[in-house]
This record gives C-alpha cells, structure tokens and sequence, in this order.
C-alpha cells in the first residue's frame, strides 16, 4: 500500500495512493490505525508534502560494496552511521537549494525506512516488525564540507538537503529492490539493495542498540556507486522499484 501525505486548500491530509488517484484517511498513519474516507483527490490537484515529518534523520555512510570501492575506502565492519537535521528534509518536486556554487555538492539516491513503533535493542529476526513501509531520499552532500569538518553533519544538514518521498510503500523487499538515479534524463546510479553491505535488519539492530527510534523517524541507509556533483538548473530523480520517483530541481541560493 502505498501512504502519502498532502496539502489542499492550506488544510494537511493523510491518504492511500492508487494510480493517480488519492483515497483521504481519516488521521496520520504514522501515529495509528486509520480508516479510508469517501473523499478523493488527484495527484495533480494537491501539493504532495515528504510522507513523515521525522524527529530524527539517520544516515549510513558506505553501505553499498561498489560505492566503497569507488571510494577507495575500506569495507565498514559496522555501520557507518551519522545524523542530519529534520530541518534538511525537503518534499517531492521541491527545489533543492545550493548555498556554495564554490563547493562540490553531491546528489545520493537512497532507499529510507520508516520506523512504525518505538523500537530500542531490536533483534534480528523482529527487525521488520518495527518498520512501517519505505520511501525514497536523496542525501545531497557538500563533500568540501565533509572533507573539511572530518564529519558528516554540517555537510549533509543544509536545509533542502534531504528530499524524502513522495510516498511510503508498505509491501516491499527492502533488500531485493533496484535503485537507480538520473541527472537530467541522464542515469547515473544504477543498483539493486542486493548490494547492501549492511542489509535492513542489520542496520535496525546496530541502530537501536545506541538509541531509541520512534515512529515517524527516518534512517537513509546508503547509496551505490556512480555519485556525482549536482548544478543550478539541473533536474534530479531518484527512484526505487515499487515505490515510485522522487525529483527534485536544482537552484542557486
């Protein structure tokens, strides 16, 4: 099922997407249980809004094999992770705003959990359980930033630095799902989550053993290889099979 959240008329809604067609529910799925409403929406009528609002953003840094490579960086025996500020996130079709033309800035298509329930020293084989569904980020880089700093935080938390959405799936085989990323109609990642050095189960456990994920949360769980800078005018879209695609435009602050 695929869960999106939107504006029409100034008023914010929750819904269930089918095709171009939007069913309304009656509250945010995130925080419960929701019944569909008789009320219908088109896509092209309404401003789609990033599916959560998170409190918490992580990332994984290094997490596919090929992009470690191309790195030229070693295999991460644990996850790399790092956080980025909430206020980063930014919605599909939203511009993405480059603050320092001077310094490289990287687009990183990426598949993202959802968190559905508090969750804290997960184990393995309940890892899924605690996930409500995925969606698609894209984990905008100022690599001058991150070489500079020796960390990842003021590189990656920008404000429009982190788009999400536009929906969240709930039937997916997170790590069995292809990824891919295009410049300008251009591909320039292409990938499957079968690249994962760390898979989504793993991740939830190395995660909740440092800290408590509540629902809404976000983890960006890595990108493949084939990174690369992005410029003003450029269009960017990163997509997941069974999820849809996430664009995003390029301007100059």
């Amino acid at each position: 099922m695929k869960y999106i959240r939107f504006r029409k008329d100034n008023e914010i809604y929750y819904g269930v997407v089918k095709g171009n067609s939007i069913t309304q529910l009656d509250g945010d799925y995130i925080k419960g249980e929701t019944r569909p409403l008789s009320t219908e929406f088109s896509l092209d009528e309404v401003e789609v809004l990033t599916p959560v609002d998170p409190r918490q953003v992580l990332c994984i840094g290094l997490n596919y094999e090929a992009h470690a490579k191309e790195t030229g960086k070693p295999i991460p025996e644990e996850p790399m992770m790092f956080m980025a500020s909430p206020s980063a996130v930014v919605a599909h079709d939203k511009e993405i705003v480059l603050p320092n033309l001077e310094h490289r800035i990287d687009y990183e298509a990426e598949l993202v959990i959802v968190i559905g329930k508090e969750a804290k020293d997960v184990k393995r084989e309940e890892a899924l359980s605690y996930i409500f569904g995925y969606t698609i980020g894209n984990d905008v880089s100022n690599r001058h930033l991150q070489k500079k700093d020796g960390q990842f935080t003021r590189a990656k938390s920008f404000s429009t630095f982190k788009p999400l959405g536009p929906v969240i799936e709930t039937e997916l085989e997170p790590n069995q799902s292809p990824i891919k990323l295009t410049l300008n109609g251009e591909v320039k990642q292409e990938s499957n989550t079968n690249d994962l050095i760390h898979n989504i189960e793993q991740l939830l456990v190395k995660i909740t053993e440092v800290m408590t994920l509540q629902p809404g949360d976000v983890i960006y769980t890595g990108t493949p290889s084939g990174v690369g800078p992005l410029s003003p005018g450029d269009v960017v879209e990163a997509e997941v099979g069974g999820i849809g695609v996430l664009r995003n435009r390029v301007r100059e602050k």
